[in-house]
């Protein structure tokens, strides 16, 4: 029997991993902050401070065989945070290259990080792939190829094998940040001034990504593999939006508003939020998100682990949305 240490375990992705391998009669240890929050009571629990260089995973990894890290300080869509650059790198570099040190020591056997296809881009006109150059253009993205180097490092140098996961945006019930924020818009109803936005981007459920990493936790394939990860159904913003507005049963009321026009809209965006201190729905990241391209190639994963994703955009947007 598998026995599988989950960081992160209180956050989105976890929230859809944890019941779906809980019945695949693993042994699970939930990493946590706080020990007020509970789960099912297979779920063995260790309280764990904040992640960093010198974080103790001691207790948590006894008689461990897999690491799936989720734990990470995430992109945030308004960070107050004087230095953020230096907490990327306190959480995300040095704290994963902590625990693959640990994990190494207790010797685990294989160790699942999921990255970000921010540690490659976070727009591209050309379809990436796992050989293509990675060119991280946020603090958020260099930390994550930053923690997956040291990864590859530190775990050559032992028995321990790894993979790497980098997923596309990832939508599900739950889901926080850009697309949390454009289902919001769509709810109500109003038009939207993204008619004339001609762009691909591609997407991945997160029921797609659990099946993905529970994949990776049991296909030899897998090991020592960096995988890029999508549904494989790429989208233009206003198909997104059509999709979205349809399974919400709301109108679809889209305007051919110049993209240059939508620049500016969030240039004045991000001026506004600077001197109220609050976020709005359109500012400069999220219109360079919603004009913008970044396409994927996932085969790599489907020739490599006969995978394919069990669930299509339309059913992944349905279960986020029902």
């Amino acid at each position: 029997m598998k026995s599988i240490l989950i960081t992160g375990a209180t956050g989105f992705i976890a929230s859809h991993l944890l019941p779906d391998i809980t019945q695949k009669s693993y042994q699970l240890t939930a990493a946590i902050r706080h020990s007020y929050q509970e789960f099912t009571p297979n779920i063995k629990t260790i309280k764990i401070a904040n992640i960093d260089r010198s974080t103790n995973w001691e207790k948590a990894l006894q008689n461990i065989g897999f690491v799936i890290h989720l734990a990470a300080r995430a992109h945030m869509l308004q960070d107050n945070t004087p230095n953020p650059e230096a907490e990327f790198l306190k959480v995300n570099v040095e704290g994963t290259a902590n625990l693959v040190r640990q994990s190494i020591a207790a010797g685990v056997k294989h160790f699942i990080f999921i990255s970000s296809i921010g540690a490659m881009a976070t727009l591209s006109d050309h379809p990436l792939t796992e050989t293509s150059p990675c060119q991280p253009d946020t603090p958020y993205g260099h930390s994550k190829l930053q923690a997956e180097q040291a990864l590859i490092e530190l775990a050559s140098q032992s028995s321990m094998t790894w993979t790497i996961l980098r997923p596309t945006l990832v939508y599900g019930s739950g889901n926080p940040g850009n697309m949390e924020r454009l289902i919001k818009l769509i709810n109500r109803g109003l038009p939207l001034p993204f008619g004339l936005v001609n762009n691909r981007r591609s997407l991945l459920y997160v029921g797609n990504l659990v099946d993905a990493i529970a994949t990776c936790l049991t296909h030899p394939n897998a090991k020592n593999q960096t995988f890029l990860v999508s549904d494989g159904q790429d989208l233009s913003t206003p198909e997104l939006i059509r999709k979205i507005a349809y399974h919400l049963e709301r109108p679809c009321h889209l305007l051919p508003v110049p993209p240059s026009m939508l620049k500016l809209a969030g240039h004045l965006g991000d001026t506004i939020e600077q001197f109220t201190k609050r976020p709005l729905p359109l500012n400069t990241s999220t219109i360079d998100r919603l004009l913008g391209s970044l396409v994927v190639d996932s085969s790599h994963i489907r020739n490599t682990l006969n995978w394919e994703p069990p669930y299509t955009i339309d059913e992944g947007l349905s279960k986020t949305l029902r």
